[in-house]
């Protein structure tokens, strides 16, 4: 694989960590500057709002910017981003921060697919975008843990600065590495992707997106407060079970995609989300365990992103159907959805922690998720009316961002 790849998989890399690093650092940012567990929760909705509007709205207005003035000036909007981060005087400072980074990392991974099959043989695509996609993978085995200590050892402020050393790092191998002839295909314009929403096929897929990860963020946003306050953890051994809960993600993940290619995605995604609900309703009673709590978690994470293969395989078959001459839009869009999910579920899931409590976020978490599965069921039942027979398709194990 050729260098240049490796410039893109360490920008995904920082991308991945400064995105859910703040889950583990929510109690620390909270009591630093004096706000709510909640409202530091409403970091993580800001992000992934950040990301559902940048990835579709701004990958449209920068269609005809050369792919590689693109790639460096994304990386250079993430590298400022996470220096504001690091230099916020308050609360307010920190949420536009994090708006800003959310935007670069949208468009990042619009972009990011097609620059790196640019960068390889026609046979080597798939390899090339898995590369890539790995450093989102790793970000949450190495990156997301190692950051969550760095920010309970040194302040919080020191893992956004370390995530921009990240940024300034991939925009100098970004620069030196990428070729500036890449191809640039036809971009697609806004309404294009109007028209993919006006499909209801491809809505029902993006509920069922939005639905399964919203579930998923109303625990997971608030699971550093969890383990401190309910199951007893250290802010120190936060970063440890976020260790595990990312070693599990990543193995999970690959489940996932060989269970939508044995399976087809309809069923695959029934199994995922029925046991992800199990699990989130098992930390209800688990919690208060600091062992027990710990097995949970590691099957959580197994769970969590297990869905993604089977919902990206989903619209992908659907969207051939249903918008042929739109599937790369329709796919976007399904990324959009999950970032959609992921900030009404820290949003929501900050409401629960202020009226019904803490312990309340996993039991209702489960409950949108049996929402998904609900979806699922009858996405699957329209199908069957339809004709249509589920096959595997090709689920390749990369995270949705």
């Amino acid at each position: 694989m050729p260098l240049a790849l490796w410039a893109l998989t360490l920008s995904a890399f920082a991308i991945g960590t400064t995105e859910f690093v703040i889950v583990g650092l929510i109690p620390t940012i909270a009591a630093s500057l004096g706000v709510s567990i909640p409202s530091a929760g409403l970091l993580v909705s800001l992000y992934a709002l950040g990301v559902a509007i940048g990835a579709p709205i701004l990958t449209a207005l920068t269609g005809r910017v050369p792919r590689k003035q693109l790639l460096l000036g994304l990386m250079a909007l993430f590298t400022i981003g996470n220096l504001v981060a690091w230099m916020a005087p308050g609360y307010f400072a920190l949420m536009a921060a994090r708006v800003l980074t959310g935007l670069a990392h949208g468009v990042f991974f619009s972009i990011g697919s097609t620059i790196a099959t640019s960068l390889v043989s026609k046979e080597k695509a798939a390899s090339a975008i898995a590369l890539m996609f790995t450093g989102l993978t790793v970000a949450l085995v190495t990156g997301v843990p190692l950051g969550t200590w760095i920010g309970q050892s040194f302040g919080w402020q020191s893992t956004f600065l370390a995530v921009s050393l990240l940024g300034v790092i991939a925009f100098i191998g970004s620069w030196f590495l990428v070729p500036s002839t890449i191809a640039m295909s036809p971009p697609a314009s806004l309404m294009t992707q109007l028209a993919v929403l006006r499909k209801p096929r491809l809505l029902l897929v993006y509920a069922m997106t939005t639905l399964g990860y919203g579930g998923t963020f109303i625990a997971f946003t608030y699971l550093a407060p969890i383990l401190q306050e309910v199951s007893g953890f250290s802010a120190s051994k936060v970063s440890l079970v976020m260790l595990v809960y990312g070693v599990s993600v990543a193995f999970g993940n690959i489940w996932g995609g060989k269970l939508a290619d044995k399976k087809g995605p309809i069923k695959a995604l029934q199994i995922v989300f029925a046991l992800l609900a199990a699990v989130l309703l098992l930390l209800t009673f688990t919690a208060s365990n600091m062992w027990l709590a710990l097995g949970t978690v590691l099957l959580w994470g197994a769970f969590a992103f297990g869905n993604v293969p089977g919902l990206q395989v989903y619209v992908v078959q659907r969207a051939e159907r249903d918008a042929p001459q739109a599937v790369d839009v329709a796919s976007g869009l399904n990324i959009a959805a999950f970032n959609v999910g992921i900030a009404l579920g820290a949003w929501g899931g900050g409401l629960i922690v202020a009226h019904v409590g803490l312990m309340a976020t996993p039991w209702i978490g489960a409950i949108v998720v049996v929402g998904a599965l609900g979806l699922t069921t009858l996405a699957g039942w329209l199908d069957r009316r339809d004709g249509l027979v589920h096959v595997a398709g090709t689920s390749r194990a990369v995270a949705a961002h």
